[in-house]
C-alpha cells in the first residue's frame, strides 16, 4: 500500500484558501458544530467564531483542524507539499453551492468555477476540478458547467440537492443529467442525511433508481455512504453499472459495519471511493489504511475506482 497514491474524491476550495466560508454568519454551521460535528469541534465553536481560541482546550482543536476546510492551509503550494507527503495523487475540490432551506433563503455555500480555476492554476492536474449546480438558477448552472468543462478542464459536477429541498429524482436535477451526459462528464451528489440543521427526508439513496435507469451511460456518484439508508446506498450501487458511491464526510474509523462490509466484498470495492469531505488528508487517510480490508479492497477504493470514474490516465 506505501506505493499506492491515493485520490480524494471530494474536497472544497475552502481546504486551501482563506476566507472564502464565513462560518459565524450562517447558524446552520453553528449548530453542525454543536451536533454532527461535536467530535471534531468538542468546545461546539469553529476556529471562525469570536475570541477562538479562548482557553487550551480551542487553541488544542485549532491545531488539529489545520488543513481542513475549517482550517485552510497557508497557500495551495503547501497543500501539495502535504499530499505528496503523505502520499495523495490527486484531490477533487468542488463548486459546491447550498442553499437554506428555512432560515435565511440564502446561499451558505456558494463556491465558483472561478475560484477552482484558480487553484487549478497553481496546483495542475494534481486537482480536479468540479462544478456545482443551482437547481433554481438552471440556465445559468448549466452555461457555467459547459464553460467549466470546455474551457478550464473541469471532469465533473457535484451538486447538493437536499439543502435545496429535493430529491435526486426531482425535475430540475433532469437538466444537469442530460448536460453532463451531453459533456461525458460524471456527476455526483450528497444522499443521505445532511449534517446541518437542512432538509433530510429528501436523502434517500434508492430515488437514484430513476435517475440510473433514464441515464444508463451517465457514471453517478453517490457521495457520503447515504446514512442512515445505507441499505439503499448499497442497493443502488450494486444494481446499476454506471452508479458509484464515496465514504466521505465519515471518519473511516466510524463508518457503519454495514458500509465496511458491502466495500470489502465483491458486490462493492469496485464501486465504492475514498474521499475527505476537507476533515483532513492524513487523519482520514491513516484512519482508512488502519481498516481490516483486503488489499485488493484498498487499492480500489483509495485509487483505481475513481481513475474509472474520472476517466483519468493510469
Amino acid at each position: 500500500m506505501s506505493d499506492l497514491k491515493a485520490i480524494d474524491v471530494m474536497n472544497y476550495p475552502s481546504q486551501c484558501v482563506s476566507g472564502l466560508v464565513d462560518w459565524g454568519k450562517w447558524d446552520e454551521f453553528q449548530q453542525m458544530a454543536r451536533s454532527t460535528f461535536m467530535t471534531v469541534f468538542p468546545t461546539g465553536r469553529f476556529p471562525d467564531a469570536p475570541g477562538f481560541p479562548k482557553d487550551p482546550v480551542e487553541e488544542k482543536v485549532y491545531k488539529r483542524t489545520y488543513g481542513t476546510l475549517f482550517n485552510p492551509y497557508k497557500t495551495i503550494e503547501e497543500m501539495i507539499q502535504d499530499m505528496d507527503k503523505l502520499g495523495y495523487d490527486k484531490i477533487c475540490v468542488t463548486a459546491t453551492k447550498m442553499w437554506s432551506y428555512r432560515r435565511h433563503f440564502d446561499m451558505i455555500f456558494d463556491f465558483t468555477v472561478e475560484q477552482i480555476r484558480k487553484i487549478m492554476d497553481i496546483a495542475g492536474d494534481r486537482v480536479i476540478g468540479a462544478a456545482g449546480y443551482n437547481p433554481f438558477r438552471i440556465e445559468e448552472s448549466l452555461k457555467e458547467i459547459e464553460i467549466a468543462v470546455k474551457e478550464f478542464g473541469f471532469k465533473y459536477v457535484y451538486f447538493h440537492p437536499i439543502t435545496f429541498g429535493l430529491s435526486v429524482n426531482d425535475k430540475r436535477c433532469y437538466p444537469l443529467y442530460a448536460k453532463c451526459n451531453e459533456l461525458e462528464i460524471p456527476v455526483g451528489m450528497q444522499v443521505g442525511h445532511s449534517a446541518e440543521p437542512l432538509p433530510s427526508w429528501v436523502g434517500h439513496p434508492v430515488d437514484i433508481d430513476e435517475v440510473a435507469i433514464d441515464f444508463p451511460h451517465l457514471k453517478i456518484n453517490l457521495s457520503h455512504t447515504g446514512w442512515p439508508w445505507i441499505d439503499e446506498w448499497c442497493s443502488m450501487l450494486w444494481k446499476h453499472p454506471n452508479v458509484y458511491g464515496d465514504i466521505s464526510a465519515y471518519m473511516p474509523k466510524s463508518l457503519d459495519e454495514r458500509t465496511v462490509r458491502f466495500m470489502d466484498s465483491p458486490r462493492g470495492r469496485n464501486k465504492v471511493m475514498f474521499g475527505t469531505n476537507g476533515l483532513g488528508l492524513k487523519v482520514c487517510l491513516d484512519q482508512f489504511k488502519s481498516l481490516e480490508l483486503e488489499e485488493e479492497t484498498k487499492a480500489r477504493i483509495l485509487r483505481e475506482n475513481a481513475v474509472e470514474f474520472f476517466a483519468l490516465e493510469d
